[in-house]
């Protein structure tokens, strides 16, 4: 069982345009709702790959009602929180060329009171889960050090933990050893303060972030594959991609795909490679099923390629 912690939530509204033209009257040719943030996507994920999963998210207004019973719909038990504020509603503009145009919304502010429900809550649902998954940035109201609190009393439990978030949150977070950090490139540039422009420099950054307290890093480097580095060695694994439709929640898939492999070792890597394929051939944040996977288009490979330049470097 895996189970996902979403401190920001959301309701993930897309639409498809034919045509992006600012102050126009535009018509949607398809659109969705779907429940969104970066663990609840892991959850459908994980749900969508026939495995229990359980997510715990603060829930409010008539927004986070919805998100509920989204959640069931999709074969998640919610262990919803109850928050004064709304859950928020992120929006995401679809071109045919597959450009992406996504509205954030800030979401609503916690109170401490708000914010130590939310630790119990993964207290009390974390003794049967075989991964714990915390996922995306923190709200109002919840400090930097709030992951690394989650991390050290999670550990203090026995649970293992796969943290995926940025920023002084990530910093604060390596103190208390998190099994795995799932960062993107740009994330990974930013924790350890210079840009990347090969392969071999996100290598040398994850060895850094590994001294600074991660057991392994998992890396996602868009369109140049994904490395993990953990105690048995360093992996590269690519998958050819010919048609992207969208790459809302690619990552999340990863996860999913990396944890539900077992999170250690090159086949756990593979997956995760997988999954993010599949998920951006699918459009809006659908998550891939084991359908839609191809396992046999994934290269995994214990030599890295340490001059290959990244086609979007990180800054």
């Amino acid at each position: 069982m895996i189970l996902t912690v979403t401190p920001n939530p959301s309701l993930d509204r897309t639409y498809e345009l034919p045509g992006l033209v600012r102050g126009t009257v535009l018509r949607a040719t398809a659109d969705r709702v779907d429940p969104g943030g970066k663990g609840v996507n892991v959850s459908r994920a994980v749900a969508a790959a026939g495995h229990r999963t359980v997510a715990v998210a603060p829930m409010g207004g008539p927004e986070g009602a919805l998100l509920a019973r989204l959640l069931g719909e999709h074969g998640i038990e919610a262990a919803g929180v109850p928050v004064t504020g709304s859950t928020r509603i992120n929006v995401t503009l679809v071109e045919p060329d597959s450009t992406l145009t996504k509205v954030n919304a800030a979401g609503p502010e916690l109170s401490a009171a708000e914010a130590e429900d939310l630790l119990e809550a993964v207290r009390t649902r974390s003794a049967a889960a075989d991964w714990i998954a915390c996922c995306g940035s923190l709200p109002r109201g919840l400090p930097p050090r709030w992951y690394a609190e989650l991390v050290a009393r999670s550990h203090r439990a026995g649970a293992r933990i796969a943290l995926d978030t940025s920023g002084a949150a990530l910093t604060a977070a390596l103190r208390e050893r998190p099994d795995v950090i799932k960062p993107n490139a740009q994330e990974l540039a930013g924790a350890v303060g210079r840009p990347l422009t090969t392969v071999g420099d996100a290598l040398k950054a994850a060895d850094e972030l590994r001294e600074r307290g991660a057991r392994a890093v998992l890396a996602s480097l868009g369109a140049d594959g994904q490395l993990l580095v953990e105690a048995s060695g360093a992996y590269f694994a690519t998958a050819r991609v010919t048609t992207v439709r969208s790459n809302v929640g690619a990552g999340d898939a990863s996860l999913a795909g990396f944890l539900t492999a077992g999170g250690q070792g090159p086949e756990a890597l593979a997956s995760a490679v997988a999954h993010g394929a599949a998920a951006v051939r699918l459009a809006g944040s659908i998550m891939p099923t084991p359908a839609d996977l191809d396992l046999s288009a994934v290269v995994t490979s214990a030599e890295v390629p340490l001059d290959r330049p990244l086609t979007e470097p990180a800054p």
